[in-house]
């Protein structure tokens, strides 16, 4: 069933405007509908369920979750609940919409040190890690100031390449395929060595705001 909706020249601007904004947010409370029901079934498959496994776990019959799944029953408040606990998701999780934010990681150069960097997780906060692959072309500087100091610990495992850590006096030679892990109370700074090096790492807050941000300098 379709219904057509037609309008004069004389019709109100205002009652235009009103219902394509109603229009407009029905079809945005449809897309956010669809999403929830596609998460819930994508989970429940996901753990490897079938319909009568989560049915069992949330109370529903499995008729009654099968139409929910197919789009064929509306979803009350304390199924929805009730299926969330169930396959261990918070209802935010559910029903947040899917968003427009850009998903490509795109690169930060530092030419002046030599660094590319791709930040692949970042937890803002005085207790967040921030999870980055950073591509180095140089050398560990040994002008006096490139070492830095600040609280808590930095670990890296190396990529490709082999990668020369100065920790104060000492200088530790890291290959591909092996990890390091050190106190950044102890003045460091780390470059490639013979050729381009590639590593991953894991910083806390201080260790993101030394490392990777860009302009800061080592």
């Amino acid at each position: 069933m379709c219904a057509v909706l037609m309008f004069s020249h004389s019709d109100n601007p205002r009652s235009r405007l009103r219902l394509r904004h109603t229009i407009l947010r029905m079809k945005q409370e449809d897309a956010v509908d669809r999403l929830v029901r596609a998460r819930i079934r994508g989970l429940r498959l996901a753990m490897g369920w079938s319909l009568d496994d989560l049915a069992a776990r949330c109370y529903l019959s499995p008729s009654t979750l099968s139409r929910i799944e197919t789009g064929h029953r509306r979803i009350g408040l304390d199924q929805l609940t009730a299926i969330a606990q169930a396959l261990g998701a918070s209802l935010d999780e559910l029903v947040e919409s899917a968003g427009d934010e850009d998903v490509v990681i795109r690169p930060q150069h530092d030419e002046e040190r030599g660094r590319t960097l791709w930040t692949l997780n970042r937890q803002d906060g005085p207790n967040g890690f921030t999870v980055a692959r950073i591509r180095l072309t140089q050398p560990a500087s040994r002008r006096p100031d490139a070492q830095k100091v600040h609280p808590g610990r930095d670990w890296m495992t190396v990529l490709s390449g082999t990668v020369e850590l100065l920790l104060a006096e000492r200088v530790v030679i890291v290959e591909t395929g092996q990890a390091a892990a050190f106190s950044t109370m102890v003045p460091h700074t780390f470059g490639a060595v013979d050729g381009p090096a590639e590593i991953l790492t894991i910083l806390d807050h201080d260790g993101r705001r030394t490392h990777l941000e860009v302009g800061e300098g080592e």
